[in-house]
């Protein structure tokens, strides 16, 4: 196994990293947190032009082909820069939720609008605090005619103001299943939910028997293989964003003297941000680990995803905190950037459940693993 990016794929994130300094500096990310906008419309079209959507979409469906480890990258790179835009809701939760569990039609409806950004999707997840176990969700659906009609609340929605799909998922006859539900449609209502980083807005969307169609592979282990897929996703933006917090502190630790040497010079400091590269340079090593299991679809995806973000979102948090307390009082103001990653790490590791939800889903597989290991044990015996 060689857990490292290519040449060619490192070439792809030094492109990427050089049109992000330049088009999403942190104005960028500001003009939307100070205002209504969803999210920067000139940003995403620029990205959607150069085809990134579309970077792990097969070509047959408008996408690039690459695969999944470039849109590792991707989301690695739009982590660090904060870029305030849709990508992750519409790429790593609808597009891939439409991929594993929607028909070939499904497929070719909807795949090239969101490789395109012509039409933005996100998942309907949560149904408030702490209700991250989806497969307790209180939606329901049932048949009208010849489709089906959805009806509940779904809070908070991440992208749910911008959004013009969204899978949901509602329990009918059958259980759990996975609807496809277009959100300009009269049995949709939708207002903005409070969010602690509102260049991410998030959105409370109800459905009053709103027109669904159901996803062709629906149910809760397609659920479930998307949220593990989105998650080690979700790892890699998270990893850009800490990266860039340890940086800026580490800059800021340079520059400022106190009592005539760089405040980075004292054992407080720089033994702090030393024991934050160490922790960021293992959390990687599990989201690499976790790219892995992503690109060849390996059995361990599931622990490998419970990892990989457990690592990131705790790293990110480290990180964003640091960072404001090593700028010292001037930290914690709205003229310093120092809280623009605070901010993005709080959302980022709630958005498909929280630490909590990852520790619960390592054990089981852990414990699953173990139990077929038993298994085998005893047969060979």
């Amino acid at each position: 196994m060689k857990f490292e990016f290519s040449e060619d794929q490192e070439m792809m994130r030094s492109e990427a990293r050089r049109f992000l300094q330049k088009e999403c500096t942190s104005a960028v990310v500001r003009s939307v947190l100070e205002s209504d906008k969803p999210f920067d419309e000139r940003l995403w079209k620029a990205i959607c032009a150069m085809g990134w959507p579309g970077v792990a979409l097969p070509e047959q469906y408008g996408g690039l082909g690459a695969g999944y480890l470039e849109l590792c990258v991707m989301a690695e790179e739009l982590g660090r820069s904060l870029a305030p835009i849709p990508f992750s809701s519409s790429m790593f939760l609808a597009a891939e939720a439409i991929m594993r569990g929607g028909s070939d039609a499904q497929k070719a409806e909807w795949l090239p609008k969101l490789a395109s950004g012509e039409s933005i999707g996100t998942l309907a997840l949560g149904e408030g605090p702490g209700a991250a176990a989806w497969e307790k969700c209180g939606a329901g659906a049932e048949r009208a005619g010849s489709g089906f009609v959805v009806t509940g609340v779904k809070w908070p929605v991440a992208d749910g103001m911008a959004a013009d799909v969204a899978v949901v998922p509602a329990k009918d006859s059958h259980g759990l299943a996975l609807y496809l539900v277009k959100l300009d449609q009269p049995g949709v209502e939708r207002c903005l939910e409070p969010s602690f980083d509102e260049s991410r807005p998030q959105g409370r969307i109800t459905f009053k028997a709103a027109a669904a169609e159901r996803l062709a592979m629906s149910d809760l282990a397609t659920l479930e293989d998307v949220i593990n897929r989105a998650a080690i996703l979700y790892s890699f933006e998270q990893l850009g964003g800490a990266e860039a917090s340890l940086n800026m502190a580490v800059a800021y630790a340079k520059d400022r003297y106190a009592f005539g040497r760089p405040i980075g010079s004292f054992q407080a400091i720089k033994h702090k941000l030393a024991e934050l590269y160490a922790q960021l340079e293992l959390a990687r090593s599990n989201c690499y680990f976790g790219a892995w299991t992503l690109s060849t679809d390996d059995a361990t995806l599931p622990e490998a995803a419970a990892c990989a973000r457990l690592g990131a979102s705790r790293i990110y948090f480290e990180c964003a905190k640091e960072c404001i307390q090593v700028h010292g009082g001037i930290g914690f103001t709205w003229a310093f950037d120092a809280h623009l990653h605070y901010r993005r790490s709080k959302v980022l590791s709630a958005v498909i459940g929280g630490q909590t939800r990852w520790r619960e889903t390592l054990i089981r597989a852990l414990e699953r693993k173990n139990c077929t290991s038993q298994s085998d044990h005893s047969r060979v015996a």
